[in-house]
């Protein structure tokens, strides 16, 4: 899936000029070494789309569950600030999450993890700098929807908080781009004994590096 023209010509920030020159060289490193590179990207504005459309039935399945299983019990939704609060908290928790998950399996740890913000799209961000084995960065991208998605969503079926169960929704449908892009390197036919997978220096998606 490819970028759109305003994205792809998007001026790009100096940590992520300073990333792609790292990525360039990495790249170039690897090649040498034998190991041939494929993109897995997705335009933003594009993989927000998509990744409602993962997470939809997902989200649906959840609320079926607790109606299900909740049914003689009232449901009261928390509307106060502080509940925005949570939220807001928790999409900044979702990326420490990714970061803490990869740190464990990148060569130099938190060294390798790097936060920022897309202004363009109100978007904050971790990545790993470093290169890891499939299933380790497959994990690291789909933690925070366990933690902060699933789990509590589970927890909120078998207690019947209604508040809980919209915030664990909540954050499932903020994973939604996490679970694409797992699902594009999962989905990838390797052709190579040896498989790496890179975040993209600048773009939605990952690289992949296999000999």
């Amino acid at each position: 899936m490819a970028f759109g023209e305003s994205e792809k010509n998007r001026k790009l920030s100096e940590a992520e000029q300073r990333r792609l020159r790292g990525f360039e060289r990495l790249r170039e490193s690897l090649t040498a070494q034998g190991y041939r590179c494929t993109e897995l990207t997705v335009g933003v504005v594009r993989a927000n789309i998509v990744s409602m459309l993962i997470a939809i039935p997902v989200t649906v399945l959840g609320m079926g569950l607790f109606m299900l299983v909740n049914l003689d019990k009232d449901w009261v939704l928390g509307g106060n600030l502080a509940s925005i609060a949570i939220l807001l908290v928790l999409v900044v928790v979702h990326e420490g999450i990714h970061g803490l998950t990869w740190s464990i399996f990148a060569p130099n740890h938190l060294s390798d993890i790097e936060f920022g913000f897309m202004k363009e799209y109100l978007t904050p961000y971790c990545t790993c700098k470093a290169p890891l084995a499939k299933w380790p960065y497959v994990v690291g991208g789909l933690a925070p929807l366990v933690v902060l998605g699933i789990i509590p969503t589970v927890v909120a079926i078998a207690t019947g908080s209604f508040s809980l169960l919209v915030i664990g929704l909540i954050m499932i449908l903020a994973a939604g781009g996490d679970m694409m892009i797992a699902w594009m390197i999962l989905r990838h036919r390797a052709t190579g004994l040896e498989l790496l997978v890179l975040d993209h220096p600048t773009q939605a998606g990952s690289v992949v590096f296999e000999r």
